[in-house]
């Protein structure tokens, strides 16, 4: 996979989530293994000119963290091309302007999903920031903004033109937010419609299968994965594997899961210590234990947390009382599977297994993606 001059070693790419695509779980998911370019949340063009600290934050990396893309949004050509040129000096890969956000704060503005809409003033602000840097501009959009208003293959070749190096698309309109299913028709008139650059899917990507289902279907050339990465970290590690030889990886032991749940706790104390990073892992390890089997004291416990200690002394306790339904493995009892561990959501003490296809949106700063 290439995008421009950008080399990717893979074509598994993960999705921003508002509130969770930070440094510390773009560093466990590269470590986990599978994924190629992370990008960052949506980060608004005219803060990081004013180089607001939030906005520094989001873009935070370190050399782990490669390859590395920023999400941009905004309506001021000036402002997202100073934004780009600032990108580029401090070394960030790639730069994905977002047009698909369908939140209303993003849209009034003119950016997010809004730019979908006017397409000769959207392909005016990309060729202002393609012609003003060398790293490749991407864009992330939606089908359209509605089923009336289906215009992302015609934005497409319009983007072809000016320059960008690839495109992430949605496969749902702004007004179906994330609702419905993925239209896989919509996506593959969208690779259709590109000439040269990759497209890549985006949608309901909750499995391995699905990843592959969704490329044989549209003809993408690769998948991008938000929600279904931020369920299941392994998502990337899995699909690589399938795609490649066939074949499925078993799923990870409970004990991976909680090694992968404290290095997670781990990197969000170092990056934004130790008081806020155990306030924004209150809402992140709750969807580590929607894989734990029954978990309902742990989850009361753990949305609690302010302190290290109080996060170990949570997981200790919760592992002494799962004891009950375990093996010597720490692995459920046949009493509490109703089946091989798939993919998932438990409610509270609810058996291991009851598989679902669609994942709910996690809330965040951005309430929907």
């Amino acid at each position: 996979m290439q995008f421009g001059q950008l080399q990717l070693k893979s074509n598994l790419f993960l999705s921003p989530l508002a509130g969770y695509t930070n440094l510390p779980f773009r560093l466990v998911l590269r470590e986990v293994g599978g994924l190629s370019l992370a990008t960052t949340d949506l980060v608004n063009a005219r803060s990081l000119l004013e180089r607001n600290a939030k906005a520094l934050k989001l873009i935070e990396t370190n050399e782990a963290d490669s390859p590395f893309a920023v999400q941009l949004f905004g309506a001021v050509p000036e402002e997202m091309r100073d934004a780009a040129q600032y990108l580029e000096s401090i070394g960030v890969d790639s730069i994905d302007i977002n047009m698909g956000c369908p939140v209303r704060k993003v849209c009034k503005t003119g950016g997010g999903s809004a730019m979908m809409t006017e397409l000769d003033d959207t392909a005016h602000l990309v060729k202002r920031m393609v012609d003003a840097v060398n790293i490749p501009i991407t864009a992330k959009m939606r089908l359209g903004w509605d089923d009336k208003n289906i215009t992302a293959p015609d934005l497409v070749r319009v983007l072809e033109n000016v320059g960008v190096a690839a495109i992430f698309i949605h496969g749902r309109t702004r007004e179906q937010g994330f609702t419905g299913t993925v239209n896989l028709t919509g996506i593959r008139q969208v690779v259709e419609a590109a000439r040269a650059i990759p497209v890549i899917g985006n949608g309901d990507i909750t499995t391995p299968e699905s990843a592959k289902h969704m490329m044989d279907a549209t003809g993408c050339h690769g998948v991008s994965m938000g929600r279904g990465a931020f369920y299941n970290p392994w998502i990337f590690k899995h699909t690589e594997h399938l795609l490649r030889t066939g074949e499925l990886l078993p799923e990870p032991t409970f004990a991976e899961r909680v090694r992968v749940m404290r290095r997670h706790f781990d990197l969000m104390l170092e990056v934004f210590g130790e008081q806020r990073g155990c306030l924004m892992f209150r809402k992140v390890a709750p969807w580590y234990a929607k894989r734990f089997g029954p978990v309902k004291p742990f989850n009361k416990a753990v949305v609690l947390i302010s302190t290290r200690d109080d996060f170990e002394s949570a997981l200790a306790d919760y592992l002494d009382w799962r004891q009950q339904f375990a093996d010597a493995d720490g692995e459920l009892t046949e009493r509490y599977r109703q089946g091989p561990m798939v993919p998932t959501f438990m409610q509270d003490d609810e058996p291991a297994v009851a598989k679902r296809k669609a994942i709910p949106v996690p809330k965040g700063p951005v309430e929907v993606w």
